[in-house]
């Protein structure tokens, strides 16, 4: 089991924008260089990219969760 964590602090989505579905849910796999979520910064938004391919087991943050530096933020089965 490996984790994916943020690069830089901010304010984590889950999803696109409001209305739209997750990038990605609980138990999908996912491949690398996916986006599973973003970080805002300063009205900013940053992709968070999957590092590598598997099945995302669990999200370790809600949506609109405030994140550090290199949080684990989701869990993933190789």
């Amino acid at each position: 089991m490996t984790t994916i964590k943020t690069a830089m602090p901010g304010v984590i989505y889950r999803r696109p924008s409001p209305e739209e579905e997750p990038f990605v849910r609980e138990g999908e796999t996912i491949e690398e260089g996916q986006t599973i979520a973003l970080v805002e910064v300063m009205k900013n938004f940053n992709e968070v990219k999957a590092d590598q391919s598997g099945r995302l087991t669990r999200f370790l943050v809600e949506d609109g969760d405030e994140v550090a530096i290199s949080q684990d933020i989701a869990e993933l089965e190789d």
